[in-house]
């Protein structure tokens, strides 16, 4: 096993430390491993340094040349590795002065990206996707109504008015549609319920515009969605955290129903 420091990184910059994990090896380890699907093993490395509280957001990843040698690997390996934790929203790799990979979080990118694959390639039913949906936008609805403030409110009648608004362009209407129920996910201010709502309703954004384009008579639907967005909304201005989560089940519930999400 090779022991290596954080000294074969650039030197830290100062941090705030109330946002960083309080607890923190010191060291970091890394050993060579099989070749066989060798950059699989790279990214195995850098999961257990992150797990074990060695590496977090922010620190940098040791060049790829001491990296390729630590783990006894090709730099080939090393570069594919970090493309893969890229498409994760796990790394980012900068360029220029800054050059370098620094450990990075963005989940709802990342999610939204393999929902949008799978969802695509029907790996998962859409009517468990529906079923997620209703549980995870319901508490978003519960907790905007209880939480959101007058900025998140505000978020949300802005995409509301748009969508009123625009109901004539299918186009405008789904992009607003999307951001509406992605604010309400934010104005939930609770992290990992936000950022699973924001991935699977951005997932299904090409879905729905394709159902969008497909209903003959999107006039008198594009009327009654609005009205059910307004029903949400004026359910969570009003703090009525259980007419909110009916609202947002219903419109959910109706609209696959109506649009048949998944077999146009």
């Amino acid at each position: 096993m090779i022991d290596v420091t954080h000294a074969s990184a650039p030197p830290a910059r100062a941090t705030d430390d109330s946002a960083r994990p309080k607890a923190r090896r010191s060291t970091q380890s890394w050993r060579p491993i099989p070749r066989s699907r060798t950059y699989s093993y790279v990214i195995d490395q850098v999961d257990e340094q992150i797990v074990s509280g060695a590496l977090g957001v922010g620190d940098r990843l040791p060049p790829e040349r001491d990296l390729a040698s630590m783990l006894g690997v090709g730099r080939g390996a090393v570069r594919e590795a970090m493309r893969v934790l890229e498409a994760y929203g796990v790394v980012r790799t900068e360029t220029g002065t800054e050059r370098g990979t620094t450990l990075t979080a963005m989940p709802s990118e990342a999610l939204t990206q393999i929902l949008r694959l799978h969802i695509g390639l029907a790996n998962f039913p859409m009517a468990d996707v529906i079923e997620a949906r209703v549980m995870l936008e319901r508490w978003s609805a519960r907790l905007a109504a209880r939480h959101g403030s007058p900025a998140d409110l505000e978020a949300i009648a802005t995409e509301l008015r748009q969508m009123e608004r625009l109901a004539g362009d299918r186009e405008a209407f789904n992009e607003h549609d999307t951001a509406f129920h992605v604010a309400i996910a934010r104005a939930s201010n609770n992290r990992l319920v936000a950022d699973m709502t924001t991935a699977i309703r951005d997932s299904m954004r090409s879905l729905v515009l394709d159902s969008f384009h497909s209903y003959e008579e999107w006039g008198g639907l594009s009327g009654e969605l609005c009205a059910q967005h307004r029903r949400v909304y004026d359910a969570i201005a009003a703090g009525d955290a259980d007419a909110a989560a009916d609202a947002v089940e219903h419109h959910i519930r109706s609209a696959y129903q109506t649009l048949d999400w998944g077999r146009v």
